[in-house]
């Protein structure tokens, strides 16, 4: 029997969310986000959670949509029942405090996740990049509005289009991130911030989040997200994202020489 992609643990009335798929460097696949989803769901609704911690087993935070299932839509081969888009909507519409440990690396969805959470903690041992450029796509989950808000225009625009590696100090001077630590005092740190949140009442942690993220902000990062799913579909399987897919899966750079512009 394998074993299961998501892994929660009750620390008190913090529950901790575990990405486990450390072999893939917890790409996410369908079945990872629909545990992120059941998860989130899970700790919204159970009165004895008050706030979530989410981060990824090994040494990665996640490296990203598993780019094998994305070559396998491509191709036909696998399915059309995709589970990101509801696992979005629980994250973006999460009612309690979420915080990230963010403990290794983290690209794409591993990077723009954490937009959504409400502290980000990150380990000095960790790097983040969204590469939407160099795989032919568009920015995802509501990036195109949350990096804005939370980073400013000029240092989302630059995390978005070059897609380079960032550190945790930079990830920190940008304000995506909340604090930097240790990589043995990541966790300790997390559970510990988590734990004096929870020891305030729900409801007012609840109200306390709404509050914070205003009327809109979900409606808002939704209706970025459709924006990006329409530049998305237009991108995916064009020639330049088939030629990434098939370099990566190949080992090899991509050429984008003969691929024309607008």
């Amino acid at each position: 029997m394998s074993d299961p992609v998501i892994i929660t643990e009750d620390h008190g009335r913090v529950r901790v969310i575990t990405i486990n798929r450390p072999q893939a460097l917890n790409s996410m696949n369908n079945a990872v986000f629909a545990g992120i989803r059941d998860a989130l769901a899970a700790a919204e609704t159970d009165n004895e959670v008050a706030v979530a911690v989410i981060t990824g087993e090994g040494r990665a935070f996640s490296a990203g949509q598993d780019l094998q299932e994305m070559q396998d839509g491509l191709s036909g081969e696998g399915g059309g029942d995709h589970q990101f888009p509801a696992m979005l909507k629980q994250l973006t519409e999460f009612k309690k405090p979420l915080v990230a440990a963010v403990n290794g690396l983290g690209v794409g969805i591993g990077m723009t996740f954490l937009a959504h959470c409400d502290l980000v903690l990150m380990s000095t041992a960790a790097r983040l990049r969204t590469p939407f450029p160099q795989l032919g796509l568009a920015p995802e989950a509501g990036s195109s509005y949350t990096f804005a808000t939370r980073m400013g225009w000029q240092n989302a625009a630059y995390v978005l289009m070059s897609g380079r590696w960032f550190s945790a100090e930079e990830c920190l001077d940008m304000g995506l991130v909340w604090k930097v630590c240790d990589p043995e005092n990541l966790m300790p740190d997390a559970i510990s911030v988590a734990t004096e949140l929870a020891a305030n009442p729900i409801p007012s942690l609840v109200a306390t989040k709404e509050l914070l993220m205003g009327a809109g902000r979900p409606d808002e990062a939704w209706a970025a997200h459709k924006r990006e799913i329409s530049a998305y579909a237009t991108l995916l399987g064009a020639p330049a994202n088939k030629e990434a897919v098939a370099a990566f899966v190949e080992k090899r750079d991509p050429d984008f020489s003969s691929i024309p512009g607008i």
